[in-house]
């Protein structure tokens, strides 16, 4: 039996509602696809794994997959995942939440939760819009493409999620492409091991909503949009200012270490019981 058809078999619930419902040509495939095989190479046990997701289109993703799981309110994916890890610290939790869930009504989880370095791992698929709900633009969307709330273009700067994950304090952030499988593969391995608060964002664009509203292409033009604009760290460190400009890097943006929440909120637990002690003596 091929490798691929073992992870299938192995880690997705087929009793579920296969054909999935994304949309055809989504990149949110690719994105479980990766999830699944980074997993697989890291060892951990399928119950020693909790995924977490919000609402939107990659909100889906727990439904097919054999793990323990949770589907929450919109934007507070990350509080429920905090809660889990706090209540049983040998679980691996990750987080999967679209750019509108994970940025804009959850935004301020998502940087309190990198600057605290709570040990979860945060995988946010950016498609430029808010894609389940009709098209509306979201923080992801660039200036000047259009959307359905935006139809004379988008007069906003977008959030660029890596870069405020870097500023928050995540210790490991990475970017990666739905068409840069295998480096997306090595990146959720990467994040699912580092101890504290690991981000990867994914660019997968949504060719149904954003892609029409700009005359985008196919799917498939997209993907080699991606494959055409994507530069390496290593190579963006080669290139001047404005060669970058349009551009994506991916790979790895950080990777640091910094002391662990729960390690530090053990401690403070520990400190409490020895004063109580001291004082009941």
């Amino acid at each position: 039996m091929p490798e691929i058809t073992k992870l299938i078999y192995k880690y997705l619930r087929h009793d579920k509602k296969f054909p999935h419902v994304w949309c055809p040509g989504c990149g949110t495939g690719i994105i479980l696809g990766a999830l699944i095989r980074a997993i697989d190479r890291t060892g951990y046990e399928k119950d020693d794994i909790v995924l977490v997701s919000g609402i939107g289109c990659s909100g889906r993703i727990p439904v097919y997959v054999d793990f323990n799981t949770l589907h929450t309110t919109h934007g507070r994916a990350l509080t429920f995942a905090t809660g889990i890890k706090l209540a049983n610290s040998n679980l691996n939790v990750i987080v999967i939440m679209g750019d509108g869930d994970a940025i804009a009504i959850g935004g301020n989880h998502f940087i309190h939760a990198a600057r605290r370095n709570i040990d979860l791992t945060a995988i946010i698929v950016n498609n430029n819009v808010y894609g389940m709900t009709g098209g509306q633009y979201s923080p992801t969307t660039p200036y000047g493409m259009r959307a359905t709330t935006a139809v004379y273009s988008n007069i906003e700067q977008e959030f660029k999620i890596s870069e405020l994950a870097v500023t928050a304090g995540a210790v490991f952030v990475g970017r990666g492409t739905v068409y840069h499988a295998k480096l997306l593969d090595s990146l959720i391995e990467r994040a699912i091991l580092k101890k504290g608060f690991g981000v990867v964002e994914v660019i997968s664009h949504c060719h149904i909503q954003y892609g029409k509203q700009n005359l985008l292409g196919s799917a498939v033009d997209m993907m080699k949009w991606q494959r055409d604009n994507a530069v390496t760290v290593q190579e963006a460190k080669r290139m001047k200012s404005e060669e970058l400009e349009g551009r994506i890097i991916i790979g790895v943006l950080v990777d640091k270490d910094l002391p662990i929440y729960q390690d530090e909120y053990d401690k403070v637990r520990e400190r409490a019981k020895e004063g109580l002690s001291s004082l009941e003596g």
